[in-house]
């Protein structure tokens, strides 16, 4: 029997959960980075966002998720029928999400269409790969803000038109760009140039689940 290997425990988030909207069908909060969306198998990972705001908010739910390094703005459902209207608005892809990065060196193009079919990786989980034949189809836009000389990195903004899981993580190792920070993906130089996977969502858009009210959630990036 080939031994186990030693499990994934996080460390310890000591930064709090900021609720930037609330009303009685929803909230819109900045998840802290190095804190998980939901709760790991494992009892040393149980700290998560919903661990937390369920102590105060006991119906609430996750209607998406952060990467565990991700920082940035998440909706949460405060009840089933909330949960399952936003949910299928990100099935029709009706919710716009809007992400901060900084990027290993300097990008040639301003802005631009990635366009690469993402798959798991079953023999090297949890990464995924780029796969023609298994993968499904996922595209991201991005734009340059400013090229950073004294790093060798570029700020950018990612839209995301699909929602794969590691989406911007490995679209940017695979245009030679990988985030810093990035422990899944990156080279080991881009990984030890920040000392937090620098990806931020700072902008999210959709309907209210009752009003109708397009919302528009912002919260700025700490980088």
């Amino acid at each position: 029997m080939q031994p186990q290997a030693d499990p994934f425990i996080v460390p310890l988030c000591l930064e709090e959960i900021e609720i930037l909207y609330q009303d009685q069908y929803i909230l819109l909060i900045n998840k802290p980075g190095a804190l998980l969306t939901l709760s790991g198998k494992h009892p040393l990972n149980q700290d998560s966002v919903h661990f937390r705001l369920v102590k105060d908010f006991p119906s609430a739910t996750m209607v998406h998720r952060l990467d565990f390094g991700t920082s940035g703005i998440l909706i949460v459902a405060l009840n089933k029928a909330v949960n399952s209207h936003i949910g299928k608005q990100f099935q029709d892809r009706r919710v716009l999400k809007t992400y901060t990065a900084i990027l290993y060196g300097h990008l040639s193009q301003d802005a631009g269409f990635i366009e690469l079919p993402i798959a798991k990786d079953k023999e090297n989980f949890p990464l995924q790969k780029i796969c023609y034949d298994t993968g499904k189809l996922a595209r991201t836009h991005y734009q340059v803000v400013e090229r950073l000389g004294e790093t060798n990195s570029t700020r950018v903004i990612f839209k995301p038109v699909s929602g794969r899981t590691h989406q911007l993580r490995i679209h940017s190792r695979e245009i030679g760009h990988p985030i810093l920070g990035c422990d899944l993906y990156a080279t080991d130089e881009a990984f030890f140039m920040a000392k937090r996977l620098m990806l931020h969502a700072n902008e999210i858009e959709f309907d209210h689940p009752v009003t109708g009210e397009r919302i528009k959630g912002v919260c700025s990036a700490p980088f």
